[in-house]
C-alpha cells in the first residue's frame, strides 16, 4: 500500500489543531504522529532536525523529497498551495487571507497564549502576576472584538468560503474559555463559532490526537486545570 504524502507531527493544542482541521476538512489522507510533551519529544534530536524551534506542529511531505515545514501558519499556507484548497486565486483575496492569517499568528495566538499561561500555569503554581493577567486578557478581548467587527455581514473572514484564515483562527478564538476571555456581546463572532462548530470534519479534527474538551469549557474543567498546572511544577 502507498503511504500518504503528509506526515503530521502534532498535539492537542490550539496550534496543533490547525493542520488537522485543514486535512480533515479537505479530506486529505495523512499519517498522524502524536508528540508527547510529557516525554519532551518535541525537544528530541530527531524532532529538532525537522523543526529547529522544538514546537508543534510540523509536517513532512514525502512527495516533495521529505520536505519539512514548521510553524502552523506556514504549514497551512503550504498545504493550501499543495492541494489548492482554502486559498483564493484572486490576488486581493489571497492577500487578505495572508493578512488575517498573520493577524492570528502575530496577535490572537501570542496574546491568548500569554493569557492562558499566566492564569493556567503561573498563577496556580504560586507566581500570580495581576498586571500581566489584565494586560493579556484585555488585549485578547480587544482582538476578538476586531474579529467580531470583521465578521459583521459575512460568514467567513475572507471571501465567501472557509479559508486558512478561518482554520488558523478558530482553535484559538474558540478556546476563549481557557484564556478566561469573555465573548459576551460579540454576536458575529459567536455566529462564526456556530458555523464551525456545526462542521463534522472540523469537530472530528479537534478530537485528535486526543480530546481536550476543557479548552472549550466542557467536561471537568477544574480537574483539567489542576492537571495542566501540575505538569509545569
Amino acid at each position: 500500500m502507498s503511504q500518504p504524502d503528509i506526515v503530521l507531527y502534532t498535539a492537542n493544542t490550539m496550534n496543533g489543531w490547525k493542520p488537522l482541521i485543514f486535512l480533515h476538512e479537505a479530506e486529505i489522507d495523512y499519517e498522524l504522529v502524536p508528540i508527547d510533551f510529557g516525554r519532551k519529544e518535541q525537544k528530541a534530536d530527531w524532532y529538532l532536525k525537522l523543526n529547529p524551534n522544538g514546537r508543534i506542529p510540523t509536517i513532512v511531505d514525502r512527495a516533495n523529497d521529505d520536505f519539512a515545514v514548521f510553524e502552523s501558519g506556514a504549514i497551512l499556507w503550504y498545504l493550501a498551495e499543495k492541494y489548492d484548497r482554502f486559498l483564493s486565486h484572486d490576488p486581493r483575496e489571497r492577500s487578505e487571507t495572508l493578512q488575517w492569517l498573520m493577524f492570528q499568528m502575530g496577535g490572537i495566538g501570542p496574546m491568548m497564549g500569554q493569557a492562558m499561561f499566566f492564569q493556567r500555569i503561573a498563577k496556580p503554581n504560586g507566581d500570580e502576576v495581576p498586571y500581566a493577567i489584565d494586560r493579556y486578557v484585555n488585549e485578547s478581548r480587544r482582538l476578538l472584538e476586531v474579529l467580531d467587527t470583521r465578521l459583521a455581514g459575512r460568514d467567513w473572514l475572507v471571501g465567501d468560503a472557509l479559508s486558512i484564515a478561518d482554520i488558523a483562527t478558530y482553535p484559538w478564538a474558540r478556546s476563549h474559555f481557557w484564556a478566561t476571555v469573555s465573548v459576551e456581546g460579540l454576536g458575529n463572532l459567536q455566529a462564526w463559532f456556530d458555523r464551525l462548530d456545526a462542521m463534522p470534519r472540523v469537530q472530528a479534527a479537534l478530537q485528535l490526537p486526543e480530546p481536550r474538551p476543557s479548552a472549550f469549557g466542557e467536561g471537568d474543567t477544574d480537574a483539567a486545570a489542576r492537571e495542566n498546572a501540575a505538569r509545569f511544577r
